[in-house]
């Protein structure tokens, strides 16, 4: 959301827009309330003073899809949420000095519009919502049976990891907890960790990675995808997704049967209540990684869903 001014003085005068709550956190309902302060050194006469307050959603389009820009273009148009215009002052004159002019704002959505919370990820930026969330627990058992994307299963060595997150469905101000087993290993575990990822789509989004066995090469595999959606698909899509947080829940050789704590801190600058709609989605999804002595890394993927009560 962002505040413009429509103002016309011949003379120089220098203009600010303060708000009265402090946090500048506001719901759909509420009112936005604050101050114009303008300051000149003389008098001056103006042809009025309006304000307007807008709230858009922008679709971005990735670099990886510049080939493709025409089978986007409609994807990409700015979503207008709020577009309210209000004027302040009639036409009349300034005195010289400074002067407050009072507004307010009714915080409503244009039409059958939702209000989303403001976010600014990479290719979606994003002008409150809440929700109720029921936990969802998920169990969950790792073998060289269970991955997939691995071509040579039978020169995988043998393990056992087990766990459990406590939820996901997942309140974003709270961690995310649960715990990891490694029951047995024929070879040392280098490490264990958590890897938060990010998912923007415009279009149409495909379904999570399952389980896999990679060479660990430093970085953290993410996915891009565009192209033509299936039929009733808003002309194209574009999925992107990013590493937001990795943190290490276990270095080295585990003990073998001990429970291992997770417990994760979504990062507040970069994650948003989950969201799904005609035109695009933010999502969100945990991978649990487990990086051998040799380097290769196991992964088990869990979509998210977090919500703001």
């Amino acid at each position: 959301m962002w505040l413009a001014e429509s103002f016309y003085p011949a003379m120089s005068v220098t203009l600010d827009i303060r708000l009265k709550r402090a946090n500048k956190v506001y719901h759909e309902g509420e009112t936005v309330a604050g101050v114009i302060v303008l300051s000149c050194k003389e008098a001056m006469q103006h042809h009025g003073i309006s304000l307007s307050m807008e709230g858009v959603v922008n679709l971005q389009l990735s670099s990886k899809s510049v080939g493709v820009f025409e089978a986007f273009y409609n994807s990409v148009k700015p979503i207008q949420l709020i577009s309210s215009n209000i004027e302040v002052s009639k036409a009349g004159k300034i005195p010289a000095g400074k002067t407050d002019i009072p507004f307010e704002f009714p915080l409503l959505t244009k039409g059958n519009k939702v209000l989303y919370e403001t976010y600014h990820g990479v290719f979606v930026n994003i002008q409150p919502q809440k929700a109720k969330v029921v936990p969802t627990p998920v169990n969950f058992t790792i073998t060289p049976d269970t991955l997939q994307n691995t071509r040579e299963r039978s020169s995988l060595p043998k393990f056992l990891v087990r766990g459990h997150l406590d939820a996901t469905s997942c309140v974003i101000s709270q961690p995310l907890t649960g715990e990891v087993v490694v029951d047995n290993s024929d070879v040392p575990i280098k490490s264990i960790e958590l890897q938060l990822v990010r998912v923007e789509t415009c279009g149409e989004s495909t379904a999570p990675p399952p389980p896999s066995l990679q060479k660990h090469g430093g970085g953290r595999a993410v996915t891009s995808v565009s192209g033509v959606p299936p039929p009733g698909c808003a002309e194209g899509y574009a999925r992107d997704a990013t590493e937001i947080q990795n943190i290490q829940i276990a270095e080295g050789d585990v003990c073998h049967g001990l429970p291992i704590p997770v417990h994760m801190v979504f990062p507040r600058l970069f994650t948003c209540p989950t969201l799904e709609t005609t035109n695009f989605k933010v999502e969100f999804e945990i991978n649990v990684v487990i990086v051998l002595h040799d380097d290769h890394l196991i992964t088990e993927n869990f979509p998210l869903k977090l919500c703001r009560v």
